[in-house]
């Protein structure tokens, strides 16, 4: 039986900090965690993968990380819970990550996983500005990821850069801040907005044909509904769960998350 692996691997002078848990992981219990710098070599059967990211300021060992990292699990998808450029157990400074660090990341992430034998399809999730990034990877990837699942995709950052606005904060954009507070006692530096503000979602979105599921809380706060409503529309072939009356990290209805990812990975798995 594999056990849940625990590892880094390296991308542009950073340590990626990686979980990969299987199907019949008792995900409760980290007894059989374990370091390595090497890749999974074990012999098993061919199953799914998917890659599973976290949020802008969040881990991989979050709430609603974790609950859709066990629905997978309970479909026969083996998941890779990756941390990204400044955040949790990865390399970096906070204040330092960008979309583009981000990027490097995920496609540096998604290369490794391909070197996995045992992986039959890869899958790419990612919540919030992980969603955001889900999305982007999704048009980059387009030819290797069998669906996208972006969870409160985070879609906005880029517009709302170029209008003079970050993290509810307006700026000048002829004088951009050189620091940010970001919550959580986090400063953000300026070349989060620099970057953010070349990004072009909507042509990610139409470079991406596979299907898509968009799951999203009407309640939400920090990246409001309709911007959800607005991708799906773009997008070739989407499904959008709306999520009623519900937070950004899915605090009163996760159930329903995990049954949107669930029925979703169902359908994948006979298509």
């Amino acid at each position: 039986m594999r056990e849940s692996r625990e590892f880094f691997i390296p991308d542009d002078g950073i340590q990626i900090h990686l979980k990969l848990d299987f199907p019949q992981d008792d995900c409760d219990d980290n007894s059989g965690t374990a370091f390595a710098e090497t890749e999974v070599t074990e012999e098993t059967d061919k199953m799914p993968l998917m890659i599973l990211v976290h949020g802008f300021t969040g881990d991989m060992e979050e709430t609603h990380i974790r609950a859709v990292q066990r629905t997978a699990n309970e479909e026969g998808f083996a998941v890779l819970r990756a941390e990204m450029y400044g955040h949790g157990m990865s390399g970096g400074e906070f204040g330092n990550h960008t979309l583009m660090k981000w990027i490097s990341n995920i496609l540096t992430v998604i290369d490794y996983a391909r070197t996995l034998d045992f992986v039959s399809d890869l899958y790419l999730c990612g919540h919030s500005q992980g969603g955001l990034l889900t999305m982007l990877a999704g048009a980059m990837e387009r030819d290797r990821l069998k669906a996208i699942l972006p969870l409160s995709p985070a879609s906005m950052i880029p517009e709302i850069a170029r209008k003079g606005e970050i993290l509810g904060v307006p700026f000048d954009l002829d004088h951009i801040p050189a620091e940010l507070d970001a919550g959580k006692s986090l400063t953000l530096r300026e070349n989060y907005i620099r970057v953010a503000q070349l990004i072009d979602v909507d042509l990610a979105i139409a470079r991406y044909n596979g299907p898509v599921l968009i799951v999203h809380g009407t309640g939400d706060e920090s990246v409001p509904y309709h911007y959800s409503e607005e991708a799906a529309a773009k997008y070739a072939n989407a499904k959008l769960v709306p999520i009623p009356g519900d937070t950004h990290c899915y605090d009163l209805h996760l159930d329903q998350v995990t049954e949107a990812v669930r029925a979703f990975l169902q359908e994948m798995k006979v298509s």
